[in-house]
């Protein structure tokens, strides 16, 4: 895993973007030189009208594949419901490469056949890389291998944790008996302490050690701990595990302590200045890709309604340091959906939602109009889903430290979009 923003990231993931990006390029570069084959006619890297193509190509298409979540964890849980984002992303990828042939004058007319053929390469190479990452990520012997610290109670949590989440990226060979008071784990996951810490990570090829003792008060092999760290096995307290594999802040076993020596509140000017350009920036890339699918989606919600209701529809979030400001998405429920004024969260199967707001809502579509409020400098890209004034006063009650999340700005994207649906619950806000 790396951090970036403050948020855990599997290198799997990382590498699988850089992989695309580069189907994406050698695709479109493939398809110029194929281009000018059958036109018998050799490619010059010296042809300024075609050299930035490439380029541009990959921007479009990985720009296009982010917005639709092809990224995000879980978007290849469901075959149908990849295939469909994936047909959106080449479509939305397509047409703004349309946009740049057909419409801007920046590429001679007769070399537009070379975006078929780079669209049709880049499906190809992008299927086969897709396939390869599933069967490589789901083979345990490329996993990372993580041994437990403990056989009560914080380890069980582990273990339950483990069996109901998709980590895709670890396995946890066993768990060390440090003589737990109660005794949670079955005997045959219990591993005896019959030799040193660092010669049963070697034994067992241990990337990661979590200590996860209910006591911490007893006397841990520190000594031991130490040596394994400095043979280059990582050393997790078991909040940070959870951060890191599990993509959870374990709100029971939060302590103040914790959140002074994380780096995760690090508010350099710049790290700020940098993020700031990067939301700026990645903004007007999505809002430019994006836009031929958003009058798209507007000219569908005009059909359903028979043009009668709002295609848009603001509602007042809450965002840093309890700023309120005005999100924006595309209409995805009925007129009438809070007409008594009440709010109440979003349900599975919910009646007030139209036949097209629910395939824009699983496909997060409705979320494009924020694009706005992240030029506009109320959110980022990556952050916190801000949430309603009626629902933050009622979760900071029944949640600890939920008020210190609005220190930072509510993103577009962040851990309850990737790993949650729409706000059901207070677990999911």
């Amino acid at each position: 895993m790396i951090k970036l923003f403050g948020i855990y990231i599997s290198k799997a993931v990382v590498l699988l973007d850089v992989v695309e990006i580069l189907i994406f390029f050698s695709s479109m570069f493939g398809a110029i030189c194929l281009r000018h084959e059958l036109a018998g006619n050799a490619y010059s890297v010296d042809d300024e009208t075609l050299s930035n193509l490439p380029v541009i190509f990959s921007i479009a298409m990985f720009s296009s594949f982010t917005a639709l979540g092809l990224y995000q964890k879980g978007s290849m849980a469901s075959s149908s419901g990849f295939l469909v984002r994936l047909i959106l992303a080449f479509l939305v990828g397509g047409v703004a490469m349309a946009l740049l042939f057909f419409v801007l004058p920046l590429f001679p007319v007769d070399q537009r056949s070379v975006l078929t053929y780079g669209l049709s390469l880049s499906l190809l190479g992008v299927l086969i890389a897709r396939t390869v990452f599933v069967r490589v990520t789901s083979d345990k012997i490329l996993r990372r291998r993580v041994l437990v610290l403990g056989v009560g109670i914080n380890a069980d949590r582990i273990e339950e944790s483990v069996k109901a989440k998709d980590t895709v990226g670890i396995v946890v060979v066993g768990y060390v008996n440090l003589g737990d008071r109660i005794e949670l784990i079955d005997e045959e996951r219990q591993i005896v302490k019959d030799q040193t810490l660092l010669e049963i990570s070697n034994r067992l090829a241990v990337d990661e050690i979590v200590v996860a003792v209910d006591d911490r008060r007893k006397k841990l092999p520190n000594h031991e701990l130490l040596e394994c760290k400095i043979k280059g096995i990582q050393i997790l307290d078991l909040l940070t595990f959870f951060e890191k594999e599990l993509s959870i802040i374990n709100i029971d076993l939060l302590y103040p302590s914790w959140m002074l020596y994380t780096d995760g509140y690090r508010q350099r000017p710049l790290n700020r200045a940098i993020k700031k350009g990067f939301d700026m920036s990645v903004g007007i890339v999505i809002s430019i890709v994006a836009a031929p699918l958003m009058v798209l989606v507007t000219l569908a919600s005009l059909i359903e309604s028979v043009g009668r209701d709002p295609i848009l529809y603001s509602q007042v979030r809450v965002g840093k340091n309890g700023k309120l400001f005005k999100v924006y998405k595309f209409r995805s429920m009925r007129t009438d959906a809070e007409a008594d004024g009440v709010a109440r969260w979003a349900t599975k199967n919910d009646a007030r939602v139209t036949k097209l707001g629910g395939f824009l809502r699983k496909t997060r579509l409705d979320e494009l109009p924020q694009i706005y409020n992240i030029l506009n400098g109320d959110m980022s890209l990556v952050g916190p889903r801000p949430e309603r004034p009626e629902f933050v006063l009622q979760l900071s009650n029944d949640i600890p430290y939920y008020l210190q999340r609005h220190w930072v700005k509510p993103g577009l994207t962040g851990w309850a979009q990737m790993l949650y649906p729409y706000g059901a619950s207070e677990e999911d806000g």
